[in-house]
């Protein structure tokens, strides 16, 4: 059997290298000019690598393991994760309603079509994805450093 360190080790590798993919994940679509299919596409790739190696830990070993170690700085830890993935599900309902309207008005393909042009809605939509994916990484990195704490103190710190 692997000791529980190892795994936890592991978990937080996982966790930390999503961070990358998050990250070049926005960059993209900030750095397009337009946004085209292409470009989502492209974005949606390392966005969804980024959020496999930060969900399945979570779902596959942390959640199971918080109520084994229910202290103040572990319901931080899960309370600040939890908001952070409300806000990226606040975000998501911008997404898709953008997703609709771009995707009606064949605006993936027309790179010439304003966006605010297709939907009367669209500027609310898009304030609802800005913050929600800001929200998110704000609140991603408090849980991992809050995380990154927590392993410390319980697996590398009792050892020294």
């Amino acid at each position: 059997m692997v000791e529980e360190s190892v795994l936890a080790a592991l978990a937080g590798l996982s966790v930390t290298a999503s961070f990358p993919f998050l990250l070049y994940g926005a960059w993209i679509m900030i750095d397009a000019e337009t946004v085209s299919w292409n470009v989502l596409t492209h974005h949606l790739r390392y966005i969804g690598v980024g959020l496999t190696l930060t969900t399945v830990p979570i779902v596959g070993w942390m959640i199971p393991r918080v109520l084994q170690r229910l202290t103040g700085l572990a319901v931080i830890h899960a309370f600040l994760g939890l908001q952070a993935y409300a806000l990226l599900a606040f975000a998501l309902t911008g997404i898709v309603r953008i997703f609709q309207a771009k995707r009606n008005a064949d605006a993936y393909d027309d790179l010439d079509v304003d966006i605010d042009e297709l939907h009367e809605d669209m500027g609310h939509w898009r304030s609802r994805l800005r913050v929600g994916v800001a929200g998110f990484m704000i609140l991603w990195i408090c849980a991992w450093m809050t995380g990154i704490y927590r392993f410390y103190s319980i697996h590398v710190g009792p050892a020294l």
